[in-house]
């Protein structure tokens, strides 16, 4: 099917505004993409999504995705997009507090748990056809979103290199072109409360203009024992506009979007240091060895203040042309941070850092679509990206003095100045070569130049990187539909995932050596029932990934504190194995079920790097003079749980005065852990006592999650009152209180800290759309 954006874009508005105000939801529930055809062909109970570019039914798309709507979102009092770990198979949200709305986002085990600009994310997320270049910015609202569609596995062919985990594809809601809006208000546990108001506005045909204001805050969930006083403090605010130039009777649109996000926030970690480890000979007694779980959420740390602004534009216009479609979307991002942070979480002052950075991307994409004959329809374009960040970071380390800012630390102060070009090709195609047989095929051809400068203030440039990487990842697969409540298919893809320089590079050559491309070949089985007369949606999905050169962050010996952070490449790579299902069960208009499950099963192949091993003499071999191969290959890969699951429940009374809505839902999240370390080692000597290789034994136990069982309901009640609606909802989240961490650290023999997931949290809202 090829795009029919003009005649999809005013049943889009209508649509979203009817999500809104809808009772029922779940995951997969009934939803129009933008480039939905008129609503008179579209089945009341198909889904409709553009994960591939197009607008298709999510029963005929032959690849594994979940569709969230905007109901399930708003009756689970979401916050942000957070909200939907485990409730997507293998997916994993975990905010990561080093970062302003920064998110450590996984799909089938594939991430990138860190903050660095100079490195792209694992998983894409895409705003409105706009791909987010950093995990900075990831950690989207929930307000304003019509429709969430995860796809999982690679996705390179249309959406780019930094998506060999998958995508997250929100769509916000359109200008409706009527008068209109929608405002709530929220409070909630830890001195927390949100308003947010949406307006609409035009002619009812042509055009129309959206406005919005979101507000957030809470004191936070920790506690700081030094201060007496709750800490992990955030105040938000987002604002903008679209403007929708739809004429009646044109082949032409145009949507203009402009906004900006304002935040000020603590970030705090919990010190996690044991015995084992310098710094617990440096701090209070109390403050070392303390556990990973109820522990979190006492801390020591120093006040630290952080600031963050990213105005954001976006431009899409579509063009008709007969049978092809032309569209163009033009990006902007800027972000500007200032970030204070006490990363050792002691009350003494041990390692403290200011950063200060800039970044901005410029994207284009231009592409078209269409039928080139019956049963062969196409999506082709080419893709142009840009982003230039800098940063200055100062580092109070012994300094044992807090009136003293890191700033007046000139010498400790690291610069990075990075930039990253990019452009590509891609092709998408479906040939229905036969009676119910379909080939899916294409690629994208990318090219990406990385240039990175690390400089220290008192040795000057340490050392510079300029490297350029091309790559053509090509996709095929085939699906079979014998009848319209069965598609079984089969696909290989391969995705890309950029080399470039280390950030955090202390010496001359490690500076300068980049670290090589990644790959995933995916292959995958698949099948979408629908059954019991569509009251049952069944998808299934059985996939094998071959993870080549994996990028991972090592600490080696070298600069200035004796050890750096560098990001190598994992020779051997791993295989990564899962099997998934979702399932949407109608039992009938009032009660809606839906469900998901993930079995995953991975393994390092061959993960063996360099380092100095203190307790004997290293034997001669191929690592360098007091180095030895460390072979890390029994570490799990991290945020790659064996099994999630979930289940989730909407029941709908209708009442005299509108209806009431009970949703309850189950998140079931086995151990991950969130960072490559060392719980143990174990060294092979030969027959002069000489080291010739350390065994790793495993990460270590404090960066491993417990296993999580995450319940949350709620109850809303919807009042229509004459052209009004107005609801009133109470809500709790992770009801049953679980406590572990959300992203936990080591940092090679001096320290540990760990952040911790948000308790027990209830409140309630109350709302009016009109």
């Amino acid at each position: 099917m090829a795009y029919s954006r003009k005649r999809g874009v005013r049943s889009v508005a209508l649509m979203a505004s009817a999500l809104g105000t809808t009772a029922i939801s779940g995951i997969a529930a009934p939803v129009m993409a933008q480039e939905a055809e008129a609503p008179a062909a579209v089945d009341p109970m198909e889904i409709i999504v553009s994960a591939r570019r197009r607008a298709e039914s999510l029963q005929d798309t032959p690849v594994a995705i979940t569709a969230v709507n905007a109901a399930m979102l708003e009756n689970k009092a979401s916050a942000n997009i957070g909200d939907l770990q485990g409730a997507a198979p293998g997916l994993l949200i975990t905010q990561q507090n080093s970062g302003a709305q920064a998110a450590n986002i996984s799909i089938r085990g594939l991430t990138y748990a860190d903050i660095e600009k100079s490195q792209t994310p694992t998983v894409g997320v895409v705003i409105d056809g706009v791909t987010i270049g950093t995990n900075t910015g990831q950690l989207q609202d929930a307000f304003d979103i019509a429709q969430i569609e995860v796809l999982r596995g690679p996705q390179g062919t249309l959406f780019g290199a930094n998506t060999i985990g998958g995508v997250i594809n929100i769509t916000r809601t359109e200008p409706t072109m009527e008068p209109g809006g929608k405002a709530e208000f929220t409070m909630s546990r830890w001195g927390t409360w949100a308003a947010k108001a949406i307006l609409n506005y035009g002619d009812g045909e042509n055009w129309g203009i959206k406005g919005w204001y979101f507000h957030n805050q809470s004191d936070g969930f920790y506690y700081n024992a030094i201060t007496d006083k709750r800490a992990g403090f955030s105040n938000g605010d987002s604002y903008g506009a679209t403007l929708l130039f739809a004429p009646v009777g044109s082949d032409f649109d145009a949507k203009l979007t402009v906004e900006n996000v304002e935040q000020e926030f603590e970030p705090v970690v919990s010190n996690l240091t044991n015995s084992s480890e310098l710094f617990c000979g440096l701090i209070p007694a109390n403050e070392c060895n303390r556990n990973a779980t109820t522990d979190l959420y006492t801390v020591f740390t120093l006040p630290a203040v952080s600031t963050y602004s990213a105005p954001a534009a976006t431009l899409e216009m579509n063009y008709e042309l007969g049978a092809v479609t032309l569209t163009s979307i033009t990006g902007w991002r800027h972000s500007k941070e200032k970030q204070t942070q006490d990363f050792d979480g002691s009350s003494s002052d041990l390692y403290y850092v200011d950063r200060r950075q800039h970044y901005t991307q410029w994207s284009q994409e231009l592409r078209a679509a269409g039928n080139l004959f019956e049963g062969f329809d196409y999506v082709v374009g080419g893709f142009y990206f840009h982003s230039k960040y800098d940063l200055t970071q100062w580092t109070r380390f012994f300094g044992f003095d807090p009136s003293i800012p890191p700033t007046e630390f000139d010498n400790n102060a690291q610069t990075n100045v990075g930039k990253t070009t990019s452009y590509a090709f891609f092709g998408d195609f479906n040939w229905a070569f036969a009676d119910d047989f379909r080939l899916s095929f294409g690629g994208r051809w990318s090219h990406d130049n990385k240039k990175l400068t690390n400089s220290f203030a008192a040795a000057g440039l340490i050392g510079s990187g300029d490297a350029n990487f091309t790559k053509f990842t090509p996709k095929v697969g085939l699906d079979w539909r014998p009848n319209n409540d069965l598609m079984l298919y089969a696909s290989w893809s391969r995705g890309y995932r950029s080399g470039g320089f280390s950030p955090r590079a202390a010496t001359a050559e490690t500076a300068s050596t980049p670290f090589q491309p990644e790959t995933v070949d995916a292959y995958e089985v698949g099948a979408k029932l629908t059954l019991l007369d569509n009251m049952l949606e069944l998808n299934l999905a059985g996939y094998v990934s071959d993870y080549k050169d994996m990028q991972q962050n090592l600490t080696v010996p070298g600069g200035p504190l004796g050890n750096q952070t560098i990001t190598g490449n994992v020779p051997g790579g791993a295989i990564i194995k899962g099997i998934e299902a979702d399932a949407v069960l109608r039992l009938s208009d009032r009660l809606r079920v839906t469900a998901s499950t993930a079995y995953m099963k991975s393994k390092f192949r061959d993960f063996i790097t360099c380092g100095a091993y203190a307790a004997g003499t290293a034997a001669t071999n191929d690592c360098g003079i007091g180095l030895v191969p460390f072979d890390y290959s029994a570490n799990r890969l991290i945020y790659a749980p064996k099994f999630t699951g979930s289940i989730n429940a909407d029941y709908e009374v209708p009442t005299s005065f509108g209806s009431v809505v009970a949703t309850a839902g189950w998140r079931h999240i086995s151990p991950y852990d969130e960072q490559i370390s060392q719980g143990s080692l174990t060294p092979t000597l030969n027959g002069d006592g000489e080291v010739t290789e350390v065994t790793v034994g495993g990460n270590d136990p404090r960066v491993r999650t417990t296993t999580q069982d995450l319940v949350d309901a709620s109850l809303t009640v919807n009042f229509e009152v004459g052209d009004k609606e107005t609801y009133f909802r109470i809500f709790g989240r992770n009801l049953a209180n679980e406590k572990t961490t959300t992203h936990a650290f080591t940092v090679a023999g001096l320290f540990s800290f760990g952040m911790a997931n948000e308790p027990r949290t209830y409140g309630a809202t109350f709302g009016v759309r009109f």
